[in-house]
């Protein structure tokens, strides 16, 4: 009897073994998408910041103002307005 309890506790302990394995290689791998989809964010919202700046700059130099206009503009408080 007691040989098969030990036998019963060895396969509880590969099974749970197994288990730990598989857990952590679901980690590793979401993981690895995890990091894949933060750098995909970072360089869209990089993309982004790119183009608004051009949107700006152009939107700047077309417009009839002065820099000095414009700076003033931009440093006026919102709620004045």
């Amino acid at each position: 009897m007691k040989g098969m309890v030990n036998m019963a506790q060895t396969r509880q302990t590969v099974s749970i073994d197994d288990k730990i394995t598989k857990a952590q290689g679901n980690v590793e791998r979401s993981k690895s998408k995890y990091d894949a989809a933060v750098t995909e964010l970072r360089q869209l919202l990089e993309k982004r910041e790119a183009m608004r700046k051009n949107i700006l700059i152009n939107a700047i130099t077309r417009s009839k103002r002065s820099y000095d206009e414009i700076l003033q503009f931009l440093k006026t408080d919102a709620s004045c307005l």
